[in-house]
This record gives structure tokens, sequence and C-alpha cells, in this order.
């Protein structure tokens, strides 16, 4: 059985799209852990609802990246991680991890990547009066959001938009596609 760590800083939404999403289709994938840089974050609760183990932690404990990465990887190793999945993490992934997991690490953007990279791409892309974004996923490089892409979706900006429409339909987006890509990788390896 191939093992995935999920990695979230936030509400943990794609976190619970992904478990939903493995649960109600049967597939023998087992999402191992949650790593979360952030101790108050609702994904929190939702991994232990689901009997999910986790790793949390804030960077301010450590001496610097590194030294938080290889904690990290002390508990990858240890689980037998095949697939890290980045699901609204906010924080680059260092050489530690990259080294480790290299082409095993994915990443979910919400834009058509190389468009509006980064931080906030949702509202670039609503600011650049652009007529289409979308979803993207990719491998994780040292950049960011620079890696290979994986798949891609648009989703067209209507002239009624508001950011929050927007968001919400970027979100049930990724909620479709991000899991059926994870499955995808798994299975064909």
């Amino acid at each position: 059985m191939k093992k995935i760590a999920i990695f979230a800083s936030g509400s943990g939404s794609n976190f619970q799209a992904i478990v939903d999403y493995f649960k109600q289709e049967n597939i023998n994938i087992d999402i191992c852990l949650l790593v979360c840089d952030r101790p108050h974050a609702k994904v929190i609760e939702r991994a232990k609802k689901e009997g999910i183990a986790s790793f949390v932690f804030s960077a301010q404990d450590y001496i610097d990246k590194q030294a938080f990465e290889k904690e990290i990887l002390k508990n990858l190793t240890r689980l037998k991680v095949d697939l890290i999945v980045l699901a609204g993490y906010m924080r680059l992934i260092g050489e530690t991890l990259l080294e480790a997991y290299q082409d095993q690490i994915i990443n979910l953007h919400p834009s058509l990547l190389p468009s509006f990279p980064g931080k906030d791409a949702i509202n670039q892309a609503f600011d650049a009066n652009v007529k289409v974004t979308g979803v993207t996923i990719h491998y994780v490089d040292e950049g960011m959001d620079t890696g290979p892409i994986i798949a891609q979706e648009p989703v067209r900006i209507d002239n009624d938009d508001t950011t929050e429409t927007l968001t919400e339909r970027i979100h049930k987006v990724e909620h479709q596609l991000y899991p059926k890509v994870i499955k995808d990788l798994l299975i064909e390896e």
C-alpha cells in the first residue's frame, strides 16, 4: 500500500477533500501523516477526527529550516512515506526534503502556472483582469511554483465574479482534481 503525507497550514479543506475521496472511492492509499506548521490550524482537528497522525511544529522553535525539516524527515522515513502532498502548506520546501523526496513532492496552486505564482494567486488573477485562471498541480522544486506541471484545469472569471465567488469555484476544482491526480500518480508507479 502506498503511503502519503499531507502538509497543510490552514483550514484543511483540500486535506479533507483528499481524505474523503480515498474513503469514498475505497482506494488503497494510506494517508498516514499530517505535517502542519501552525499549532492552532483547523486542519489538525480534521486529522484527529479522521484518525490520522500529526506532526505539528512552530518554525520559531527551531534554529533554522534545515533543523525542522530534519525532524519532519525522521517522521516521513519512520512511516515509509511514498509521496508528499502539499495542500495549503505555506512554506517553501527546503533542500533537506527536496533531496530526500526528489520528484515525490507535489503541490496544488490556484492559478494556471506559470501565471500568478506565489501567494495570493487568486487576487493576482482577479486584479489583472484576466478572463481565465485555474488550478495547477506540479512537482515541487527549489523555486516558488516553478516545478514541472502535472495537471491543470482552467476556471473562467465571469464579469460578475468577486474574489470570493472565484475562490469558491477554484476550491471546487481543486477538491475534485487533486485527489484524482494523487491516485493516478500512485497507481501508475
